[in-house]
């Protein structure tokens, strides 16, 4: 059985509108590139049916593994979780005790992590060390560059 993955409301949708320009635009654009293709003539020489009966393959397996994870995708209701920790969609602000940096971020579902809008996935390093922690709390994160001590400022979401 597939794992069930939780996304906020906006990543689902973001998953079906990719999902809907798969069917909906690149099927009908291969398709089209494959009788083209099927159009000029012997199929056995012919480099652009092969490369598009191989595109068509791909896409195929993306759209199947999307609806897939669409089905077993689990929407997070922000009401029913707890402010005081920090968890999947905490807003965090920490302080790095090392040289005083103080940072924001989101904890998001993989999916969604973007570190330019402050979207940290909830599977990185930073966000396993965040995980379940209170504010005022200090924590020694494990990054690659080594251990880093961090302070929890504020929690909200």
């Amino acid at each position: 059985m597939k794992q069930v993955k939780y996304y906020t409301q906006e990543g689902l949708d973001k998953l079906k509108n990719e999902l809907d320009h798969m069917i909906t635009i690149e099927r009908p654009a291969i398709s089209r590139q494959i009788a083209e293709a099927r159009d000029k003539g012997d199929l056995s020489e012919n480099a652009e049916y092969d490369a598009a009966k191989d595109a068509q393959g791909m896409l195929e397996m993306k759209i199947a593994k999307l609806q897939e994870e669409i089905r077993h995708a689990r929407i997070l209701d922000e009401t029913k979780l707890d402010s005081s920790k920090v968890l999947l969609l905490s807003t965090v602000k920490i302080k790095n005790l090392n040289n005083n940096a103080v940072m924001t971020y989101t904890l998001v579902p993989e999916k969604e992590a973007n570190l330019k809008t402050g979207k940290l996935s909830v599977s990185s390093p930073i966000a396993k060390g965040l995980l379940g922690k209170s504010v005022g709390e200090t924590v020694e994160i494990h990054v690659p560059a080594g251990t880093l001590p961090f302070e929890i400022i504020e929690i909200s979401r």
